[in-house]
């Protein structure tokens, strides 16, 4: 039976194919891990407020995850870009936080680092929605500049979106100015 099988696949290397073999897990990231990670931020909230905005998945069935940006998203939804500790476990994702108009605002005052955007939700827009502007992208040994298109309004100091102008690529970058604006690799 062995040589047999070796037969085989001798015959499917030959052919130019190889045989399969099994894909490493992937584990599926609950909501429940996502409002985990935000009340550790001190905002509290339940797991049916976190809408997964695509499928979430993990090379591990626990992985260590944290709240990179929080930003409001309309009057009653709260934005967060969630990544996984290890770059290897998963690749970073955005939720949809349901919270009342004062849960946002108290949410922005009590979170900490660049995520406390209150001042910034006040400030006048600088860059519109599809006014062009030049990006930065930087990271530990790479500097990018390159035009874009704003896909939101924005003020100095907001995160906005903006988008290659074919549109094939969008980025999250924070306003400089009305026609600079920033971001890592």
């Amino acid at each position: 039976m062995k040589n047999y099988q070796l037969l085989l696949l001798g015959m499917a290397l030959a052919a130019g194919t190889s045989p399969a073999w099994a894909a490493p897990a992937h584990y599926p990231i609950s909501t429940e891990q996502v409002a985990t990670t935000i009340n550790q931020m001190g905002m509290t909230i339940r797991s049916d407020q976190v809408t997964l905005l695509s499928e979430v998945v993990s090379t591990t069935a626990a992985p260590v995850l944290k709240v990179r940006s929080m930003q409001p998203w309309g009057s009653e939804k709260m934005m967060a870009r969630v990544e996984c500790a290890s770059n290897a476990e998963c690749v970073p994702f955005f939720v949809s936080v349901h919270v009342s108009a004062s849960e946002q605002m108290q949410a922005l005052l009590s979170l900490p680092g660049p995520a406390n955007a209150a001042p910034v939700a006040r400030a006048i827009p600088v860059v519109q929605n599809g006014s062009p502007a030049l990006l930065e992208l930087e990271g530990q040994r790479v500097h990018i500049r390159l035009s874009v298109i704003c896909l939101e309004r924005g003020a100095p100091g907001q995160m906005i979106r903006a988008a290659t102008p074919d549109r094939r690529t969008v980025f999250r970058a924070k306003v400089i100015d009305g026609s600079l604006l920033k971001g890592s690799l």
